[in-house]
């Protein structure tokens, strides 16, 4: 009986990444799905090509063949494959061969269909399998090779073992084209051999008709004789025309038989014996009223042309020792063959005209079309049980794939879960001590990707055999210090083939917030180093300047005067006094309020200038962090996005890993190689810092104490318990005495 959907089905969500979506766990969750709004679906369509799924899977959903699957496809492919089997829910499993106890046979279409399968493992030799595969059912050059005939219209050679309709099907086949079948073999369909018959009917009526040998001029040889006009008639037409035109006016001649310069650049050429670069020249040298020259003075691109003209047709009609043609007895042999060409112009049957008339005539007094007849009946016949083998087929590619679709198509269950691949991730990239996941096959980069808020490298990968793929692989983990265009890695695909990947192009947008809380320094150090390049540049340029006009000075130290000494300018000293000062003024106050804190203060003060330098980019990368989604990187590759794909923080740690020492893995800090000396001074430095800050410590924590002494004089530590400060009243001043 056939699959019913329920009046009352209740759908479970699930959410993950952010994002709720439908949860596909049961037969009644596919038979009700074209009940589900569309908008609660995560796609809304899919591109056949560039995902890690069978293309001809997707090729058999894809019904009107536009290179997309929709929604209305995939539910006709939900639907014709649940009324086909028993348990509709043992598509979403898949992935494994389709179990022959999983094929409804309580309808004629089931039973049909398990008949094939069952017919399809003994064409391969596999009787009593309980299971079918889709490298079985795929298999039709050894499904089909026990009969020639296999319900496909097409009627190969082989399907009879009788010589003289093999002879007739490869005649067909010469004439009007073949068709392959299901096998690969040419053959004939219906349509042709009907087609063919007319045609030869129609040729041999056309050559029977009366009075074609009255028109026939010279008997057989006419046809030649006709061929060789045709082949020069525009030629001479040109050259008789170019004759009237001299005869008009004599001052056109020069113009009408080429100019010299035309001959000269021919000349300089190596001429080919063909004469291909003259063969646009008129055929002969013009002149008023000139004959046209059938061997003597031709142009010789065009000499066997009128040499066959002459013999095939001049000579047998005007005589032998007609060596030249005037325009009168030109239009004359023309007229000697006008009947037979216009009878010619309606002449049927060209296809097969290439057979010859006797065996044209052979063919339609046999009994060929007779013979053929019931082959096509037969296989005409077959056609319902093959075309349940391609049912079969199509069974099989949905049991294994279309579940797999269903997880990245109506919801993303796939591309969230931990142990299965999304169809549109491509492989793996591993770049700058990182690996990620997230790796989508791409026609090239998209202005479009930008709005994913993702960092994306565009990668084009080659591998021997000058294969190439170009990819946009995320990278959602660590830092971008080290990513730039140029650099390479190696990308492997799902297939497990490894292929050199080159960076190309990036799209830059935040990784993490650890990356954005450092952001500021590493762009300040930049800085640094970029004007101390500058200065140090610009400082090389100025010595050697100097040394060039030292050199200058020394050799014209005899012509040179004596330069009266700079004055030291007093506004510039003034000036540098007061910058001086206000820097010192500005320390001062950093130094008397940081004095004013408590020890433990101090590293809250530096925590908190810090933050005050990195939060802003930190905000705004968290900002971005909260929009990463996918949906506009798959939108430029073809897809139609329902939902939001956010791609979390959490998440996004999970699809780039960072390289990790294995768990046990001991580590040597004995570099060989190790720079001792530098070493040696960054410990000094090191060391010398922490004493200095100690020493100030010490002092400061001295100086403190000696402004709380105790009631004993003593100075008193800011662990020790201090006396509150004496509050000194003011004495109103006594008011002098009045005189």
């Amino acid at each position: 009986m056939a699959h019913t959907p329920f009046p009352s089905h209740v759908w479970k969500f699930f959410r993950t990444g952010g994002l709720d979506q439908v949860s596909l766990e049961t037969a009644a969750d596919l038979l009700n799905l074209e009940q589900l709004d569309p908008k609660l679906w995560v796609a809304l369509s899919c591109p056949v090509k560039g995902l890690e799924l069978d293309e001809r899977t997707l090729a058999l959903i894809d019904t009107d063949g536009d290179g997309r699957i929709r929604v209305p496809e995939l539910l006709a492919a939900v639907k014709w494959a649940a009324a086909r089997l028993k348990d509709a829910g043992t598509l979403l499993p898949g992935g494994g061969a389709l179990p022959l106890t999983a094929i409804n046979d309580a309808t004629p279409e089931g039973r049909i269909l398990l008949a094939s399968a069952r017919q399809i493992l003994g064409n391969l030799g596999k009787k009593g399998e309980a299971a079918i595969s889709v490298a079985d059912s795929g298999n039709t050059a050894q499904i089909f090779a026990a009969s020639a005939l296999n319900g496909d219209g097409v009627i190969p050679p082989e399907a009879t073992d009788d010589p003289a309709v093999q002879a007739l099907i490869k005649d067909i086949v010469a004439c009007m084209g073949g068709t392959p079948d299901r096998t690969g073999s040419i053959g004939v369909t219906s349509e042709k051999i009907d087609a063919f018959f007319t045609e030869l009917t129609a040729y041999n009526a056309w050559v029977g008709q009366s009075g074609a040998k009255d028109i026939a001029v010279l008997g057989e040889d006419t046809d030649a004789a006709v061929a060789a006009l045709r082949a020069v008639r525009p030629k001479v037409e040109d050259y008789f025309g170019r004759c009237r035109l001299a005869a008009f006016d004599g001052r056109a001649a020069a113009a009408l038989n080429r100019s010299e310069a035309e001959y000269l650049a021919i000349a300089a050429k190596d001429l080919r014996i063909t004469a291909d670069e003259v063969v646009g020249f008129p055929l002969a040298r013009i002149e008023a009223g000139r004959p046209l020259p059938l061997a003597e003075g031709v142009n010789p691109a065009w000499a066997a042309a009128l040499a066959n003209l002459q013999r095939s047709a001049v000579s047998p009609v005007l005589g032998a020792d007609k060596t030249a043609l005037s325009e009168a007895y030109w239009a004359a042999l023309n007229a000697r063959f006008a009947a037979y060409e216009t009878w010619l112009g309606g002449k049927p049957g060209s296809a097969v005209e290439k057979l010859g008339l006797p065996r044209i005539r052979e063919i339609l007094e046999g009994r060929g079309l007779d013979a053929l007849a019931p082959l096509v009946a037969q296989d005409k016949a077959l056609e319902p049980e093959f075309k349940a083998i391609s049912d079969v087929d199509r069974l099989t590619h949905y049991h294994r794939d279309l579940g797999a679709l269903l997880h990245n198509f109506v919801n993303f269950a796939d591309f969230y879960s931990r142990d299965k691949w999304a169809v549109f991730q491509a492989g793996t990239l591993y770049l700058d001590s990182r690996s990620t996941e997230l790796c989508i096959r791409v026609d090239g980069a998209s202005p479009l990707a930008a709005m994913s808020k993702t960092y994306i490298a565009y990668c084009t990968c080659t591998r021997a055999g000058g294969k190439t793929m170009a990819i946009a692989a995320c990278f959602t983990q660590g830092d971008s210090d080290y990513l730039f265009t140029g650099r390479h890695g190696v990308f492997y695909d799902r297939a497990g083939d490894d292929w050199d990947a080159v960076v190309t192009s990036i799209v830059d947008n935040p990784i993490s917030i650890g990356q954005a809380f450092w952001s500021p320094y590493k762009k300040f150090i930049r800085l640094i180093e970029e004007q101390v390049a500058k200065r140090a540049a610009a400082a090389e340029a100025e010595s050697s300047g100097k040394l060039a006009t030292a050199a200058e000075k020394t050799a014209n130290a005899d012509k040179a005067a004596a330069a009266p000494p700079k004055k030291i300018d007093v506004g510039t000293v003034a000036a540098l006094g007061v910058a001086v000062g206000a820097i010192g003024g500005a320390l001062g106050a950093i130094a008397t309020g940081l004095a004013k804190l408590a020890v433990w203060q101090l590293p809250l003060v530096v925590l908190g200038l810090m933050l005050i330098i990195s939060l802003p980019s930190m905000a705004i990368a968290w900002l971005k962090l909260r929009q990463r989604t996918l949906g506009p990187l798959l939108e430029a590759n073809g897809w139609a996005i329902n939902g939001r794909v956010a791609i979390n923080i959490p998440f996004g740690s999970a699809l780039t890993d960072m390289a990790k020492k294995p768990a046990g893995a001991k580590l040597s800090l004995e570099d060989p190689y190790e720079d001792k000396a530098a070493a040696r001074r960054r410990r000094q430095i090191i060391l010398g810092g922490l004493l200095l800050a100690a020493l100030a410590a010490a002092a400061w924590i001295r100086w403190d104490a000696t402004r709380h002494p105790g009631a004993d004089g003593k100075p008193r530590y800011f662990w020790q318990e201090r006396p509150a400060p004496a509050v000194q009243v003011a004495t109103p001043a006594t008011e002098p005495a009045k005189p």
